[in-house]
C-alpha cells in the first residue's frame, strides 16, 4: 500500500508523519466507579446532592440526567472526593454500553461517578475534547466492542482502555483546532435538533387544537357535524394466501406494513414486490383509499392511519392492515382523515376498540361505527394544508440534520487521521 508524502503506516492507520501513537494509560489517568462496599445503594439520595453518572446517564457524546438519575448526598461526595467528576474528565460506560463515552461539561462539574461508569482525566498538555472525539470515533468504538470482556453483559475495565491506542498531532494547538472543527458541527447538530424538537411541538398542538376545532382557521365558521365512519366507505382487507415465498419478487407491488405506521400519506417509492399470478383474486388498491394497521403490541398504536394520495396501479395492501375506501371524496378529505386519527383526539376515539391482552386488534365493524364530528370539505382540506405544510417543514429540517451529522462524521474520518490538518 502506498503512502503519500508526509505520512506513515502505523497500527491504527495511516497518520502524519509528525503525529504519535500513544496509548490511552500514557495520556490519561484512570479511575473506576466506587463499588458497593465503598458506595452503597441505601446511601443515594431522592433529592439534593449531585447526580451520580453511570451507564443510564453516559451516552456517545453527553451525559444526559433525568428524575431516575439518583443522587448522592453531600457528606458522602466530601468523604468519596477521587469519584468526583470534573470538567474535562471523559466517563465511559463500564457495563452494557461500553462504546459510549462522553466529556464532562462546565455544569457537570462536582457530579458523582457511579460503580458502572470509568472515567478518563487527560493531562494537562493533551485537549480533553480532542481526546473525547477520538473516543466517539468508530475505529475506538468499534475495539471497544470487540475486547471488551463477556457476551451476554460485556464490560470494561481499566488495563483495556489503558491499551486503547490513539493517534496524538504535536501540538496541543492542533489537538484544540481540531476539537473545535468538530465542537461546531455538534453545534449546529444540536440546533437542528431543538429546531426539530420545537417545529414537532408546534405540529402536535396544531393538530390538537385544529382536529377538534378549539381553534378554527380564518373565513371558517359554523357548527361541525357528526358522521358515521360506515355510513361514507367500506373496508377491505389486503392481501390473502400468500406465503414468504411470494414477496421479494414478482411483476406488483405492494404497501409494506412500516409505510403506513410511518407516514401521513403512504410514501410510494418504499414500495415492495411481491408476486400476484394471473387469476389471483386479490384486491388493489386506489387513489384516495385510507390503509389501518388492525393489530399492535400497544393500544396508542393501534389504527394508525394513512392515506394513498397518488394515483397507482397493480398496487396492493400488506395482509396485517386494512382499507378504507370512501363512497365518494365530496364529504371527506383522506389525508384530513389520516392526520385526525393520528391526533391525540383520533386517539382518544380509537383506544377503546382495542381488544386483546398482550397483543391488541381493532374491530373493522367497531371502528365503522364511530361518529365522528367532522367539519365541512373545504375546512378540513384547509386544515390539512396546513398540517402537511408543516409536516413538509419538519421533513426539510430533518433532511438537513441528517445531512449535519452525515457531514460530522465525514470530518471526524478526515481529521481524527490527519489526513485533512488545520494548522
Amino acid at each position: 500500500m502506498d503512502v503519500r508524502p508526509g505520512y506513515k503506516q502505523t497500527e491504527v492507520g495511516v497518520i502524519p508523519e509528525d503525529w504519535e501513537i500513544q496509548c490511552v494509560g500514557d495520556v490519561a489517568d484512570l479511575q473506576t466507579g466506587p463499588f458497593g462496599t465503598v458506595l452503597k445503594a441505601s446511601e443515594y439520595a431522592e433529592t439534593g446532592g449531585v447526580p451520580l453518572i453511570s451507564v443510564r446517564e453516559i451516552g456517545v457524546g453527553s451525559i444526559e440526567v433525568d428524575a431516575k438519575t439518583p443522587r448522592v448526598p453531600m457528606d458522602i461526595v466530601s468523604r468519596l472526593p477521587r469519584y468526583r467528576l470534573r470538567q474535562g474528565d471523559i466517563v465511559f460506560a463500564r457495563k452494557g454500553g461500553v462504546d459510549r463515552s462522553a466529556a464532562v461539561e462546565a455544569h457537570q462539574e462536582g457530579w458523582f461517578l457511579g460503580s458502572d461508569g470509568i472515567r478518563a482525566r487527560p493531562a494537562r498538555r493533551y485537549s480533553n475534547k480532542y481526546l473525547a472525539y477520538q473516543f466517539q470515533s468508530s475505529r475506538i468504538r468499534q475495539w471497544l466492542l470487540e475486547y471488551a470482556i463477556g457476551t451476554t453483559m460485556p464490560s470494561l475495565n481499566e488495563g483495556i482502555l489503558r491499551a486503547i491506542r490513539i493517534p496524538i498531532p504535536p501540538t496541543l494547538a492542533e489537538q484544540r483546532a481540531i476539537a473545535n472543527a468538530l465542537s461546531d458541527a455538534d453545534a449546529l447538530i444540536e440546533s437542528l435538533e431543538q429546531l426539530l424538537a420545537k417545529k414537532r411541538q408546534v405540529k402536535q398542538g396544531a393538530m390538537q387544537a385544529l382536529l377538534s376545532g378549539e381553534r378554527r382557521l380564518p373565513g371558517f365558521e359554523g357548527e361541525w357535524e357528526e358522521t358515521r365512519l360506515g355510513q361514507m366507505g367500506d373496508t377491505f382487507g389486503g392481501l390473502s394466501g400468500k406465503t414468504k415465498r411470494d414477496f421479494g419478487h414478482g411483476g406488483s407491488l405492494y404497501i409494506p406494513f412500516l409505510n403506513i405506521m410511518n407516514n401521513v400519506e403512504v410514501d410510494c417509492r418504499e414500495l415492495e414486490r411481491v408476486d400476484i399470478r394471473p387469476g389471483e383474486s386479490q384486491r388493489g388498491v386506489r387513489q384516495g383509499d385510507l390503509f389501518f394497521n388492525g393489530s399492535s403490541e400497544t393500544p396508542i398504536e393501534l389504527g394508525l392511519c394513512a392515506v394513498l394520495s397518488r394515483e397507482v396501479t397493480d398496487v396492493y395492501l400488506n395482509s396485517f392492515c386494512f382499507g378504507y375506501r370512501l363512497h365518494d371524496r365530496l364529504h371527506m378529505d383522506g389525508i384530513f382523515l389520516a392526520y385526525f386519527f393520528r391526533s391525540s383526539v383520533g386517539r382518544r376515539l380509537l383506544a377503546p376498540l382495542a381488544q386483546g391482552a398482550t397483543r391488541y386488534n381493532l374491530s373493522k365493524r367497531a371502528l365503522m361505527d364511530l361518529d365522528l364530528q367532522l367539519p365541512p370539505l373545504a375546512e378540513q382540506r384547509a386544515i390539512a394544508a396546513v398540517l402537511s405544510d408543516m409536516d413538509a417543514e419538519i421533513d426539510a429540517i430533518t433532511a438537513k440534520l441528517d445531512k449535519a451529522r452525515l457531514v460530522k462524521q465525514g470530518m471526524m474520518q478526515e481529521l481524527l487521521t490527519g489526513r485533512i490538518r488545520l494548522v
